[in-house]
């Protein structure tokens, strides 16, 4: 499976707020990000520079399968706001206000808008709000029927219960309704889920055995098929600069990725994938490179 994102914190994760279980996308991260981030088989650049006025300005291209697809990006932060805006190779332009802070500690305002805005537009308005025992996000489409999502987490930082669904108003079906329970402790992170309407049980394991290694295990049943996945996955720090990872399934795919941080914040990562069941096969190769001067 691949995975694009950078070991940097990713611009989806909520803003620092009150301790406490998260947003429901919190439940099984530490393991999934072990597991899966920065595994890839495509050629990746990124560059971000910042403006006079503070503005920051990221230029991204991705090549996959001989197609190359790239996009800019502007971010303006203030105080208790952001603003995005995304122009990508599709001819799509994006437009996110975030605001932090609204009207009382913990909750924050996503309105996000395309141009040109149709009416089957993706555009949407969402809340998050943290709290020392709930996580809630909410979000609603900004189109005549739009699609509307919800996800709650309610427990503490070490138990929590969360649950997930969006609901299409167009067709009047729900098109997911998942559940998960995460415990955590200061060195060890377990989860279940139940996915994609009921049928697939995950279960995943993240074990920091010290300061410099993790190890990580998640497996999961899909009842409509009978069908089990394991993964299994190891991370270690060479140096304070220099990340390994190593995983592998029960299908016989063995990934590898190498990654090192050449000067503050710009990343080189080199990762590969091999079919140990199909050896005459050639591994496939993928590059990223992000550079923030």
């Amino acid at each position: 499976m691949d995975s694009p994102a950078p070991t940097t914190v990713p611009a989806s994760v909520p803003a620092a707020g009150p301790v406490g279980p998260g947003l429901y996308t919190e439940i099984g991260k530490k393991a999934r990000d072990l597991l899966y981030k920065d595994y890839h088989t495509d050629q990746k650049f990124t560059l971000t520079t910042t403006a006079a006025n503070g503005a920051a300005i990221t230029v991204a291209g991705t090549k996959k399968n001989e197609v190359v697809f790239s996009e800019i990006q502007s971010q303006l932060k203030g105080k208790k706001y952001t603003v995005d805006v995304k122009a990508t190779s599709d001819s799509k332009v994006i437009t996110t206000v975030t605001i932090n802070e609204l009207y009382t500690p913990g909750l924050k305002g996503i309105i996000s808008v395309p141009t040109p805005y149709q009416k089957s537009s993706t555009g949407k308005v969402e809340l998050q709000y943290l709290h020392p025992h709930a996580g809630i996000n909410a979000s609603v489409g900004l189109n005549a029927n739009p699609l509307v999502n919800f996800s709650g987490v309610f427990g503490t930082k070490a138990v929590a219960l969360g649950v997930d669904a969006a609901f299409d108003t167009a067709s009047g079906d729900f098109t997911k309704y998942n559940a998960g329970l995460s415990h955590t402790n200061q060195d060890l992170t377990a989860s279940l889920n139940l996915n994609n309407k009921g049928d697939t049980l995950a279960a995943s394991y993240y074990h920091q055995v010290h300061g410099t290694t993790a190890v990580g295990a998640e497996i999961a049943h899909t009842f409509s098929s009978n069908e089990n996945t394991l993964t299994i996955g190891s991370q270690h720090e060479l140096d304070p600069l220099t990340t390994v990872k190593a995983r592998f399934n029960n299908f016989g795919i063995a990934s590898a990725l190498l990654q090192h941080a050449w000067r503050p914040k710009s990343l080189i990562t080199f990762s590969t994938e091999i079919d140990t069941k199909a050896i005459e096969k050639s591994p496939k190769f993928g590059l990223a490179l992000s550079l923030k001067p």
